[in-house]
């Protein structure tokens, strides 16, 4: 039976942050592009919450028209999909393509599940450069992380025991603590050095060890 690594995109393999920062000073160039990332980290959430059926341009959109009238900023009609155009050219990190085509060499299905529209994760997907067996995104599961949806979609999909599944992910409030409260075991890629008395199988801080991790926590001899 097949051994199945589920990952969070944004923030975990590609540079989620970076990448909107980018986005949001070309926008408003004049604006502290650090102070207006918090905000957006602040209104996204409530956003999705408030629609879980949005799509996830939208959800960016409404958040950008949220930051303009809160800081009391100009934003044209053409700008207000600027984070969602952007968001194909976003980075993977370093590590990542090279760690998943690792992962995949030893025999570890990956699927990603990811909170945003299926072209623009495929878009990621092949900035990343490696196959994957499956994704999963918000507008298939009907939800946004940290609601289930995603990984109940995934196991309706795939015949997987837990002591053959691993989730990874960087976010705490989206992917570690939903999956953990779930049963999974879960890896968190803590990229910014954070500390939390949450739940978590193993840390790391990026995707260099995680190869080796994943094999430790579903050994071939449990397949």
């Amino acid at each position: 039976m097949s051994r199945w690594a589920t990952f969070d995109c944004y923030g975990t393999l590609i540079d989620w942050m970076g990448g909107i920062r980018s986005a949001l000073a070309e926008v408003w160039p004049d604006e502290d592009a650090d102070r207006l990332l918090r905000h957006y980290h602040e209104l996204e959430p409530e956003v999705q919450a408030a629609d879980p059926t949005l799509l996830y341009r939208e959800v960016m959109r409404a958040v950008l028209l949220r930051i303009a009238e809160d800081e009391g900023l100009g934003l044209a009609e053409g700008e207000q999909y600027a984070l969602a155009e952007s968001l194909p050219s976003w980075r993977p990190f370093p590590e990542v393509p090279g760690a998943l085509a690792e992962i995949r060499g030893r025999d570890f299905r990956v699927a990603i599940l990811s909170n945003t529209d299926p072209d623009l994760l495929a878009a990621s997907v092949e900035r990343i450069g490696v196959e994957i067996d499956d994704a999963i995104t918000a507008a298939e599961a009907g939800s946004y992380k940290p609601a289930p949806g995603h990984w109940e979609r995934f196991f309706d999909r795939h015949s997987v025991e837990p002591k053959q599944h691993v989730h990874v992910g960087a976010s705490l409030y989206h992917d570690i603590e939903p999956a953990s409260q779930m049963g999974m075991k879960t890896v968190w890629i803590n990229r910014l050095h954070e500390a939390s008395d949450l739940s978590r199988t193993a840390e790391l801080p990026d995707l260099s060890r995680l190869p080796e991790v994943l094999d430790e926590l579903v050994p071939v001899a449990t397949v």
